[in-house]
């Protein structure tokens, strides 16, 4: 099987294709999800696979599915390569879950710990994250005083864009509204200590939830190097940029090259690739303490 081939996941009867993740029908119940090779940046996807991304983010996922089951339900119910009757190729097995079919609510809950990225540069700009005023004198890389819930819209294609928590009430009640926010900060906390102890810093990440019969659970991937930013603990120091096991070094490379972040990308070089997957295997390895088979 060829890193193309896994990059681009063609098995029969696709029913999604997302910027990383496309998903099959196995019954009316339960799907197969693939994490595939592909990586975006700036919500666009890459023409360059990274070997074994695929692998880390659906093991990453399961491992922290598993982990916050106590907090808040959530999709998955096997992994592929312990469902040998589907006669799915090894190496697209190891890069896939089955989950439950639910109903997509079709916001990005992101959440944030720490000033950073498009944060970071709408409040140099105006004392401000996503509106809101925020304290002065912090740096890049600060904690914020409590950790902010920013939702975004999530675009099929383009840039998501910002939504305030108003409008995320008019699209899906208020009540729902505050249990996405209230669920998503109360994952993410758990994890941000989790992986403090483990020499990873979760600057923020992104949650995306559905419904089954009414009752909220967690779908997609979670607290993953595509969807959070994790930083070094040990190399941590406000002020500068954070030396980080995400794909930080991606978007660091495209900015230099001088990139619009406009389609089409460029192609990545061979030692970005590389140093990507080596980054994304080793995220893998402090969080779980496993190596990635």
């Amino acid at each position: 099987m060829t890193l193309t081939t896994i990059h681009e996941t063609n098995l029969p009867n696709l029913m999604y294709r997302g910027k990383v993740r496309d998903t099959y029908p196995i019954d009316d119940e339960t799907l197969l999800m693939v994490a595939t090779d592909r990586i975006s940046a700036f919500d666009v996807v890459l023409p360059t696979g990274i070997p074994d991304k695929g692998a880390v983010l659906n093991g990453i996922s399961a491992f922290w599915f598993e982990k916050t089951s106590h907090l808040v339900p959530n999709h998955l119910t096997e992994m592929a390569v312990d469902r040998p009757d589907l006669d799915i190729p090894d190496e697209i097995a190891r890069r896939a879950m089955l989950v439950k079919k639910a109903d997509r609510i079709d916001v990005e809950c992101v959440v944030r710990g720490f000033i950073t990225g498009s944060a970071w540069s709408e409040y140099r700009k105006s004392g401000t994250v996503q509106g809101k005023p925020m304290p002065t004198g912090l740096r890049d890389g600060d904690p914020f005083p409590e950790v902010l819930f920013t939702p975004t819209t999530k675009a099929e294609v383009g840039h998501d864009e910002n939504m305030s928590f108003e409008e995320v009430a008019d699209m899906v009640g208020q009540e729902m509204a505050e249990r996405l926010r209230d669920t998503t900060i109360e994952v993410y906390e758990y994890a941000r200590d989790y992986a403090q102890e483990r020499g990873i810093i979760i600057a923020d990440t992104k949650l995306e939830f559905g419904t089954i019969d009414g009752e909220l659970i967690l779908i997609d991937e979670l607290l993953t190097p595509d969807s959070s930013r994790f930083w070094d603990a040990e190399g941590y120091e406000p002020g500068k940029s954070q030396p980080s096991y995400d794909k930080q070094f991606v978007r660091d490379w495209l900015d230099d090259a001088g990139w619009d972040h406009e389609p089409p990308a460029p192609e990545l070089p061979d030692d970005v690739v590389s140093r990507t997957t080596e980054l994304y295997a080793e995220a893998y390895v402090k969080l779980t303490g496993m190596e990635l088979k």
